[in-house]
């Protein structure tokens, strides 16, 4: 059985068809890509997937459930976590109480949730800074955070909304090991990303949209070098020297 389908989903929002009969499937444990320029329908697809939104057509399956219409929580105690694109904390909280607030999902009682929520904090490597306020962290801390706040739940699958951006060459790389050791510890990832060179080093196969259609799936060797995927956005380098 597989982890997630998501079964020829379709949204509009007025005149604009966001998505159009969007279809894939993940495993257990594997790491997919959504990719695609801006204004093709990622997020959209995310929030359809994560129940923030209804799709108007097709289905979500999550280990061979609809969770069509589930709410977010719900959706969220079956084993599936997001991040967003714009990480937004509670400021004057402390980095711990922050996390605690999605251990509590699978640990009702406030000590099992705090010691929950320190090992997920040293994790991502915000162990020292635990007691700070979320509002005195860098933006690659805040996206730590974000990840640290969504792995509390005890995820089978954590979707990742451009984790990556706004971070300079060092912290990318430093995110991406992070990322690496998640998905090794038996979490499947379902990553956008506009970084082309991470998203391609971590994912086994990618899919990619296009004013709302799929226009392209496959290994991340064969998709750096599809005509229509260089032709979108990629660039010429990816053709001449796709990822080993």
């Amino acid at each position: 059985m597989s982890l997630l389908e998501a079964v020829e989903i379709s949204k509009r929002f007025g005149g604009v068809q966001a998505v159009a009969n969007v279809s894939f499937v993940m495993a257990e444990r594997e790491v997919l890509g959504l990719i695609g320029p801006n204004g093709a329908g990622k997020t959209t697809a995310f929030n359809l997937v994560s129940g923030f939104l209804a799709p108007d057509r097709g289905d979500v399956r999550f280990r061979g459930r609809s969770i069509v219409r589930l709410p977010p929580h719900a959706i969220c105690r079956l084993g599936l976590a997001r991040t967003f694109q714009i990480v937004r904390p509670f400021p004057r909280m402390s980095v711990l109480d922050n996390v605690e607030v999605g251990a509590l999902i699978r640990h009702p009682a406030r000590a099992a949730a705090v010691e929950r929520a320190r090992e997920v904090i040293d994790r991502v490597g915000l162990g020292a800074r635990e007691h700070a306020p979320a509002s005195a962290l860098t933006l690659a801390d805040r996206k730590r955070l974000e990840l640290a706040r969504a792995l509390a739940t005890e995820p089978a699958l954590l979707l990742l909304d451009e984790v990556m951006a706004g971070l300079n060459a060092t912290e990318t790389t430093a995110l991406v090991g992070l990322i690496e050791h998640i998905h090794a510890s038996g979490v499947a990832i379902l990553l956008i990303e506009h970084n082309m060179r991470a998203v391609m080093t971590l994912s086994h196969r990618i899919v990619v949209l296009s004013f709302g259609e799929k226009v392209a799936e496959g290994p991340p060797a064969e998709i750096a070098s599809h005509p229509r995927v260089v032709e979108a956005y990629l660039g010429e380098e990816y053709v001449h020297t796709p990822p080993a």
